[in-house]
């Protein structure tokens, strides 16, 4: 069966399954429902577990498959910890797993920690298997509108109190970064009093600046005329070591929408030849052949795909 991160306390009271898989490309939430699983089978006494990482060595599922059927000397009951980052198992993982599946039960519990599962790999037959034998909880990231909520929830579990300022002020902050902002609010809770009420200047002074974007969320802020979030992306994926070309492309395509008039698509805000003057300007400094940083004619294009004038267009040269 499949399970949302909120359901997985209660089913855990009910018992056990067999086998579980835990997919994501959020680390805290992940990692934190991977432990309430272990959590709740060392209460029930499984207390040896047995970890493998999956990469590209085949021979790594013989031998997954052999600590399976090993007998133990010194515990009865056993966990098996399969981490598969990349979700692909291939025809010899896949064959590996669905046995592993087959083998989970009272004595032995199966866990599998994967990235987001893409749609071709949810349909593979050990997905399958693994989900109606035991459960499939697929993780997805907090969307930047109920982050600030999320911040709320996870500091009231800390013993503090974020009001709704403080709250929108640490989202932005660290958008995209759960583990910073997971920080941020352990971090809080040491210097503050038991129940303090935090503002917009505790988290100002505690706090750094997290936030981790890619160019899906520059797109998504351009779409929305926000240039002040797009110039704040642009920033962060910039200090982060973003390839130019690709975050170009990520405005191109935008930018292309808005020429074909793209179902969704929002109508042009400036000229389309002045846009596609600034994408050609970009690309050529991504390429070398005109000096200028193209980081500068990067963030002058997401600006004006917002709607708001700049520089006037250098000459081409």
């Amino acid at each position: 069966m499949k399970l949302t991160l909120e359901a997985l306390p209660g089913h855990l009271q009910q018992g056990l399954a067999p086998a579980y898989l835990v997919s994501g490309d959020e680390p805290l939430q992940v990692g934190e429902a991977a432990d309430q699983i272990r959590a709740q089978a060392r209460t029930t006494g499984f207390d040896e577990r047995e970890v493998f990482f999956i990469e590209r060595a085949g021979s790594v599922w013989e031998q997954v498959q052999q600590a399976a059927q090993a007998l133990s000397l010194f515990a009865t009951r056993r966990i098996i910890e399969v981490r598969l980052p990349g979700g692909k198992a291939g025809a010899a993982g896949g064959a590996a797993l669905r046995r592993l599946v087959e083998c989970a039960g009272a004595d032995l519990l199966l866990l599998v920690i994967t990235g987001r599962l893409e749609r071709e790999t949810q349909g593979a037959d050990w997905v399958q298997a693994l989900q109606a034998r035991g459960v499939w909880l697929a993780v997805w990231p907090v969307e930047r509108a109920r982050l600030p909520q999320w911040l709320r929830q996870r500091a009231r579990g800390a013993q503090i109190v974020l009001d709704e300022a403080a709250a929108a002020m640490l989202a932005e902050r660290c958008e995209g970064n759960l583990l910073a902002a997971r920080q941020e609010i352990d971090k809080l809770a040491l210097l503050l009093p038991r129940g303090a009420r935090v503002g917009v200047a505790e988290v100002a002074a505690s706090s750094a600046d997290s936030a981790r974007f890619d160019v899906f969320q520059l797109a998504e802020a351009v779409r929305g005329a926000d240039g002040a979030r797009a110039l704040r992306i642009l920033g962060g994926l910039q200090a982060e070591g973003a390839e130019p070309p690709f975050v170009l492309w990520a405005l191109v395509r935008e930018l292309r929408a808005l020429q074909a008039g793209a179902a969704g698509a929002p109508p042009p805000r400036m000229p389309v030849a002045r846009l596609l003057a600034r994408a050609v300007r970009a690309d050529r400094m991504a390429k070398g052949l005109l000096r200028q940083d193209p980081w500068d004619e990067l963030a002058l294009l997401a600006v004006e795909l917002c709607g708001l004038r700049t520089l006037p267009l250098a000459r081409a040269g």
